[in-house]
């Protein structure tokens, strides 16, 4: 038996196959697609790579600033010494003289790594800040003098000074940044008399407050 055929219905089909085919995309679209995606997060990585060291050098001074006040401020109001430490390269530690044995605690009740991946260090073309306490030629705690901190340990005392833990004020910088980011240089100076501290940011050629 014979078909009639439906021109209608004819045109009806080609244009669902038509619809078919324009429905999706082809693989080689698709992989085009993401290949444009990651080549432009690519570059925005790289472009935001020196915003976000400076971030990471930014946080590192505040919280050092920040944490060396409270130890102060806490070493005034409770009337107690308050020891500070530095280890591992970019840990500071805080502890308390227990009285009135008049020990050093020997758990820190305050601990601060530094944020991602600041460090103490020094740069080899980095200058000394116009507090001018001394540059270490290598890491980046500087106190009296004399690169790293003194056996004793340093220690903010109850009226609110700095000392060598000697009862002897003494003056210190600690410089610190990000491994071969010298524009991420930054420091904060502790005068022994006062205990007054001073945040530093580094240009690459001088110290700014």
């Amino acid at each position: 038996m014979e078909r009639t055929r439906n021109p209608k219905m004819e045109a009806l089909t080609r244009c669902d196959g038509i619809r078919e085919q324009q429905a999706g995309f082809s693989l080689l679209e698709i992989t085009m697609v993401m290949a444009i995606s990651l080549i432009v997060l690519g570059m925005s990585v790289i472009r935001l790579q020196p915003l976000w060291q400076q971030v990471q050098a930014n946080s590192a001074l505040q919280e050092v600033k920040e944490t060396l006040r409270e130890g102060r401020e806490l070493a005034i109001s409770q009337r107690r010494t308050i020891v500070v430490k530095f280890s591992g390269g970019n840990t500071i530690k805080f502890y308390q003289v227990v009285e009135p044995a008049n020990t050093v605690s020997s758990t820190p009740f305050l601990t601060l790594p530094l944020p991602g991946q600041a460090q103490f260090l020094t740069y080899t073309s980095e200058v000394d800040t116009p507090d001018a306490f001394g540059i270490p030629t290598s890491g980046g705690i500087e106190f009296g003098g004399s690169a790293g901190t003194p056996i004793s340990g340093v220690e903010f005392q109850s009226d609110g000074t700095f000392t060598d833990g000697n009862g002897t004020p003494i003056n210190g910088t600690i410089f610190l940044g990000l491994p071969n980011v010298l524009t991420s240089a930054r420091a904060v100076t502790i005068l022994g008399n006062t205990g007054r501290i001073k945040p530093y940011h580094y240009t690459g050629s001088i110290w700014n407050q």
